[in-house]
């Protein structure tokens, strides 16, 4: 197959339902200040209906299933005084169902089936373009945007029906973010000016962050961020040292060292929520604190919570006091529970996608799968469309490499321009994505959400020119020495690369022509296939020579958040490179690699973006210049902007089909996904 045919969205008929009176559909939501989405009083002051609340008739029996909930009061109870009501896209839905995933394993692939389930303060609507409420119900910056105050739903509740308030948000980052004992160093996006934000709880219902110079995008932040920033502090503040004075002697009650081995038993140490599960973990210590009166899973604000988790998946039923309703009142989720299983093999996962097993699959979904998929889709009930990527596949030379001898070459210009000058890019286009990507060289922005990328940063660097590349390395003393058609390092020794990759950072494919690409200009190289989480671990050790990853983000994301253009460029689930360098900054040089110059003017020009309001002239021409210094340096190569498949059941309605195929966005998280239902 040469090429694929964008199918467009299909947009619901509107109906309506008498009884109540009350819009239903996606026709009715631009009535609202937001898309598909209203505060509880502009809702039926709006359309001047009433709504009465409806659970889910199988609510008890789920939440009997959260080991040491309580049991529940009515749904008006669990409710907040003033939900989130959803407009569906196509029509109300109906409770019940098993929604069936696939990931790789825990910690890997996992974001696709976390983004159904996530909330956070805010989210981007699915324009990709518009910062909506979500957990909170508004927020306002004063002037100068150094200080940003949330206003959360009153009555709002957590998972187990406690109290959901601003301390809770305070607890998150005063209480843990900023305590080493449980995070050693808090992520940068965490900080304002390099130093801690100020995070206070002025009543029950109001947070304010107070900032060391401004941030405007800590809003788009919060939209696009896996870390949610609030915890539970009615569960972990008994076990935290300065809530509880009896936190360390609670905590050994229940055969615990101290209070924060029970806060990291629930919490993982990482704001990243996919950490195993406490009943996976320690079975008998999960069992000791739900007959204590905990629950076997810290309490969450998501759509679903974690009841069962093996090394082979997990079960989640839906959240009983889920803060959204519907146009109808009907409490959300629709769907009753989740049943994620792991499956590393990419050739068992397509299979059980033909055969129409999945409910819904984009993360890790290959553009080569495409066509055995399409092929199969009428046969298996499903769909698969092809949307656009946010980044691409981006190979990086580890600049403080454990080998000195390659580092020396690693870090000389022109052998990085020769190794981007002999991929050819328009193979990789042709076999890999069936003519459908342009090849591009890696800007750090994805260039087309950020039109100040030039026409001159995009191209750079990526012609190909095996003859050209050769001289390049000639140039970087990296030369046929012993006359064995192979090129050696500048001490005699053969230079040799293995790429190791995963195929959820990668394509097979295209791992495959460039290590062909490169040993055809006299750099032997060879492949190897891992997991995931054997890539991360490794990467994160310093042991790799060359790294590969999907890289590049859309503007939204670098206004709240720079990590990708400062050592090590990504967070372990990235692509991150010059983890030495990374070492020396944090350590004020007692340890570690010193970087070069370029890294430190990189700094400035970061930290400077984040200050000034996206599309601002200064913003536009600070970003200008952060996309021409990430070329000019070319730590990062990279290859082929593509598209890539998004397979749904075609029993899934109210589905709307992303407009990339990204985790930019946080994948799911703009469209909806708790009033998906299964018919």
């Amino acid at each position: 197959m040469k090429k694929f045919i964008l199918l467009g969205l299909a947009v619901a008929a509107c109906a309506t339902t008498a009884s109540a009176n009350c819009p239903t559909v996606l026709a009715d939501a631009a009535k609202g200040k937001y898309p598909n989405q209203y505060d509880l009083q502009e809702f039926e002051t709006a359309h001047n209906c009433k709504l009465n609340f409806s659970g889910n008739p199988d609510a008890a029996s789920l939440n009997k299933r959260i080991a040491g909930n309580p049991g529940l009061p009515s749904v008006d109870q669990r409710l907040p005084s003033e939900p989130l009501v959803i407009t569906p896209y196509q029509k109300i839905g109906k409770h019940g169902g098993v929604f069936s995933g696939i990931s790789k394993a825990t910690e890997a692939g996992t974001s696709d089936l976390l983004s159904v389930r996530h909330v956070n303060l805010v989210r981007f609507s699915d324009d990709l373009a518009t910062i909506v409420p979500n957990v909170a119900k508004s927020w306002d910056w004063n002037a100068d945007f150094t200080e940003v105050t949330f206003t959360l739903r009153e009555g709002h509740k957590w998972s187990d029906g406690q109290p959901f308030t601003a301390e809770d948000v305070a607890f998150w980052y005063n209480g843990m973010v900023m305590d080493k004992n449980i995070i050693e160093s808090p992520a940068d996006r965490f900080l304002s000016d390099g130093k801690p934000m100020k995070v206070d709880a002025i009543s029950a219902s109001k947070v304010r962050f107070t900032l060391n110079a401004p941030k405007p995008g800590l809003i788009a932040q919060f939209a696009t961020d896996f870390a949610q920033p609030f915890q539970p502090a009615h569960l972990l503040g008994k076990f935290h040292p300065s809530m509880n004075k009896d936190a360390n002697q609670l905590a050994q009650s229940l055969g615990f060292k101290d209070g924060y081995e029970v806060i990291n038993f629930y919490y993982g140490q990482s704001d990243w929520k996919d950490v195993p599960q406490p009943i996976l973990k320690d079975a008998a210590k999960a069992n000791k604190l739900v007959e204590a009166g905990f629950t076997a899973v810290a309490p969450t604000l998501e759509s679903f919570i974690v009841v069962e988790d093996t090394l082979d998946g997990r079960r989640l039923v839906a959240n009983p006091y889920f803060f959204m309703v519907d146009s109808q009142g009907n409490q959300l989720p629709y769907i009753n529970e989740i049943n994620e299983v792991y499956i590393g093999d990419e050739d068992v996962q397509t299979a059980k996608m033909v055969a129409g097993e999945v409910s819904y699959k984009a993360q890790s979904v290959n553009l080569p799968s495409g066509p055995v998929l399409l092929q199969n889709a009428e046969k298996g009930n499903y769909s698969v469309e092809l949307r656009p990527t946010i980044g691409m596949s981006v190979f990086a030379f580890n600049l403080t490499t454990q080998d000195e001898s390659k580092r020396a070459v690693f870090n000389d210009l022109n052998f990085r321009k020769a190794m981007s000058h002999a991929i050819n890019r328009d193979q990789i286009n042709e076999i890999a994505y069936f003519g459908l990507g342009t090849p591009l060289q890696y800007t750090a922005f994805d260039a087309d959400t950020a039109a100040f990328v030039t026409s001159d940063q995009r191209n750079a660097n990526i012609t190909f020119d095996q003859d050209g590349a050769k001289k390049l390395l000639d140039a970087a003393n990296v030369k046929d020495q012993d006359g064995d058609g192979d090129r050696d390092l500048p001490n005699g020794q053969e230079l040799r690369l293995n790429i190791q990759f995963a195929t959820q950072g990668v394509a097979a494919q295209v791992t495959e022509i460039i290590a062909q690409n490169w040993s055809d200009v006299g750099v032997t190289t060879s492949i190897k296939e891992v997991t995931s989480d054997e890539y991360r671990a490794s990467q994160s050790a310093n042991e790799l020579d060359v790294h590969v990853w999907n890289k590049g983000e859309p503007l939204a994301v670098f206004l709240g958040d720079t990590q990708e253009i400062v050592p090590p460029y990504s967070g372990y689930f990235g692509l991150r490179n010059a983890m030495l360098w990374d070492q020396y900054l944090n350590t004020g040089g007692s340890e570690g690699v010193q970087p070069p110059q370029t890294v430190y003017e990189m700094q400035k020009l970061a930290r400077e973006f984040t200050t000034v309001p996206a599309g601002s002239s200064r913003s536009n021409e600070l970003g200008r210049k952060i996309a021409q210094r990430t070329v000019d340096d070319l730590f990062f190569i990279g290859t082929v902007k593509a598209v890539a498949p998004i397979y749904f059941s075609n029993n899934l309605s109210n589905f709307k089909v992303p407009i990339t195929s990204s985790y930019s966005y946080y994948r799911t998280f703009p469209y909806l996904a708790p009033q998906w239902s299964l018919n």
